[in-house]
C-alpha cells in the first residue's frame, strides 16, 4: 500500500478511536451534566471565565498543538511507517485517555493545576516533585515555542527582521497573553488561528496527493518488511521514536494546558469532545507531517540530509510547504505552523503562572499578583533562549513524556477511588514508564548506557512501579480525597 494510503487508513482509525474508546473513557469517569463547574462557581473574570464549548475546543487544540505534532513526527518519519502506528494507537490508547482524565480530574478539583491533581491522587511527595517538574517543562516549552517560530519568521522576512527581532516580539506577546484575562486575547483570536491550522493540514494533505507524492514505503523499496526500522543512523525504534514524537501521540504538556480549559467549561458532558477530541485532532495533524516526511523525500537518508541542512525541522516545513502549495499557499501553510508554537508558548507561561499561584496560594484577580509571578518566569525563559535548540528539544521531549507518565498513574489512582477499572490507565502508564526510563538510560543527554542494558532497566522499573501500584490499591480507595462537589443545578447548564 502506498504511504498516502496508510495516512487515510490511519485517519479513519483515529476517528473510530474517538467514537469508541473515547466513550469508554467517559463511562469510566461518569461526567455529571447537572454539576456546577468551577467556571460558574468561581468566576473571576481572569482565569475562571465561562466560554462556549466550540470555542473551548478550538482553544484547547491550539494550546496543545505546538510544534510537537509537526516537528516530532517529521523527525519520527525517519523510522518509517511505524511512526504512523505510534501516532494512531498512542493517541487513542494513551494520549486521548491522558488528556481526558487530566482535564476532567482538574475540573473536579476546581480547575487546579496538574501538581495539585497529582498530590490529591498519589500523595504529597509526588505533588512536590511535580511542582518542580511541571514548571521546568513549561519553561522549556515556552523557550522551544519561541525559538522555533522566530527562526521560521526570520526566513520569511527581510534581513533586518532577524531571529533576535522576532524573539523579542514573540516574548512581548507571550507576556501580555500570560497576564491578561483569558477572554481578552486567547478566547477572541484562537478560534481564528485554529481555522488557519486546520486549513494548513488539509492543504498539505491535498498537495501530497495532487502533486503525485505517492512513493511506496521506504522499507519496501529496500526489500524489507513494511514496518521495518529504516532510520539512516540505525537508531533503535524503542524507546527513541516514542520520545521523539513527543506531542503527536502522548504529551504531558497537555496535562498542564487542560486545567486552563477546565476553568472555562460549563458542562461536564462536553469534556470528551474538548479533551479527548482535541488529542485526536492533534493526532491527525501529526499524521499529516509524518506522511509528508515519508512521501516528499525519496528516502530516509534524503529526509535526514534536509533536517541537517536546515538545522531543524522548520526547514523541512518550509521546503515541503513551498513545493506543494506554491509561494502564496506555502507561506500561508508556514504561517499556520508558526501559529502552532506561538499559541502554545503563551499558554505554557500562563499555565506556569497558574501552577505557581496554586502552589503559593496567591489569587490572580489582581494585576500586581500576576506580574509578581510572571516576570521571574520570563527572565528564566529569556536566559534559556541562549542554549542550543537541539539540546532544549531533547530534554523537552523526555520531560514531556515523563510528566505524561506520572499523570497516567494519577488517573489510574483516581479511577480506583471511584471504583472503576484502572487497567484502562495502568497499562499505558506502565508502558510509558518503561519507555521514559529506558530513554534516559540510553540517550546521550542521559546516562548513555548500552541499549540492551537500558531496555532491561526500563522494563524492570516499569514492572516495579506496577507492582507498587497494585499493592497500594486499598490505600488509594481510602486516602484519595474526593473532589469538591458544588451544589447540582436544577437543570443542565446552557451552552
Amino acid at each position: 500500500m502506498p504511504t498516502v494510503g496508510y495516512f487515510f487508513l490511519s485517519v479513519v482509525v483515529l476517528i473510530l478511536g474517538y467514537v469508541v474508546y473515547g466513550k469508554i473513557a467517559e463511562k469510566l469517569f461518569i461526567p455529571n451534566p447537572n454539576r456546577v463547574t468551577p467556571a460558574s462557581a468561581l468566576t473571576d473574570g481572569v482565569d475562571y471565565v465561562p466560554l462556549p464549548t466550540w470555542k473551548i475546543f478550538m482553544i484547547q487544540l491550539l494550546n496543545i498543538a505546538g510544534v510537537g505534532p509537526v516537528f516530532g513526527p517529521i523527525m519520527g518519519a525517519l523510522y518509517g511507517p511505524s511512526a504512523l502506528l505510534w501516532i494512531v494507537f498512542g493517541s487513542i490508547l494513551a494520549g486521548g485517555v491522558h488528556d481526558y482524565f487530566s482535564g476532567m480530574i482538574s475540573l473536579r478539583y476546581n480547575g487546579t493545576s496538574v501538581p495539585e491533581v497529582v498530590g490529591q491522587t498519589l500523595g504529597k511527595y509526588l505533588k512536590y516533585f511535580m511542582r518542580f517538574f511541571s514548571l521546568l517543562l513549561l519553561v522549556l516549552v515556552g523557550v522551544v515555542f519561541v525559538s522555533a517560530p522566530a527562526s521560521m519568521l526570520a526566513n520569511l522576512t527581510p534581513a533586518w527582521a532577524n531571529v533576535t527581532f522576532w524573539l523579542v516580539l514573540i516574548f512581548l506577546y507571550y507576556f501580555f497573553a500570560t497576564i491578561l484575562p483569558i477572554d481578552v486575547i486567547i478566547a477572541k483570536f484562537y478560534p481564528i488561528f485554529a481555522a488557519v491550522l486546520l486549513i494548513m493540514a488539509v492543504s498539505i494533505s491535498c498537495g501530497l496527493i495532487f502533486k503525485g507524492y505517492n512513493f511506496y514505503n521506504w522499507a519496501i523499496q529496500e526489500g524489507r518488511s513494511v514496518l521495518a526500522n529504516v532510520h539512516p543512523d540505525g537508531l533503535p525504534m524503542w524507546p527513541l521514536m516514542f520520545i521523539t514524537i513527543a506531542c503527536g501521540a502522548l504529551s504531558g504538556f497537555h496535562a498542564t494546558q487542560s486545567p486552563m480549559m477546565a476553568r472555562c467549561l460549563v458542562n461536564e458532558k462536553n469534556g470528551r469532545l474538548i479533551f479527548y477530541g482535541a488529542m485526536i485532532a492533534e493526532g491527525i495533524i501529526a499524521l499529516v507531517w509524518a506522511t509528508a516526511g515519508m512521501t516528499f523525500y525519496e528516502s530516509p537518508q534524503a529526509l535526514k540530509q534536509a533536517l541537517a541542512a536546515g538545522g531543524s525541522p522548520a526547514a523541512v516545513v518550509n521546503e515541503v510547504s513551498l513545493a506543494l502549495l506554491g509561494k502564496f499557499g506555502g507561506i500561508l501553510a508556514i504561517l499556520g505552523v508558526v501559529i502552532l508554537p506561538i499559541t502554545s508558548g503563551d499558554t505554557a507561561f500562563r499555565a506556569a503562572r497558574l501552577i505557581v499561584s496554586d502552589m503559593v496560594g496567591l489569587t490572580q484577580n489582581k494585576v500586581k499578583n500576576r506580574l509578581f509571578i510572571a516576570i521571574p518566569l520570563f527572565l528564566i525563559g529569556v536566559y534559556l533562549c541562549t542554549v542550543d535548540f537541539s539540546v532544549i528539544w531533547r530534554y523537552f521531549s523526555w520531560s514531556n513524556q515523563t510528566l505524561a507518565t506520572v499523570m497516567l498513574w494519577a488517573g489510574a489512582a483516581y479511577v480506583v477511588r471511584r471504583g472503576s477499572a484502572h487497567w484502562f490507565l495502568t497499562l499505558p502508564a506502565t508502558f510509558m514508564t518503561a519507555t521514559v526510563s529506558a530513554y534516559i538510560c540510553v540517550a546521550p543527554e542521559g546516562f548513555a548506557l548500552k541499549h540492551n542494558i537500558s531496555v532491561t532497566i526500563g522494563l524492570v522499573f516499569a514492572a516495579l512501579c506496577l507492582i507498587i501500584f497494585l499493592t497500594r490499591l486499598s490505600d488509594f480507595r481510602q486516602k484519595i480525597k474526593l473532589e469538591l462537589d458544588f451544589a447540582p443545578l436544577a437543570k443542565s447548564p446552557t451552552e
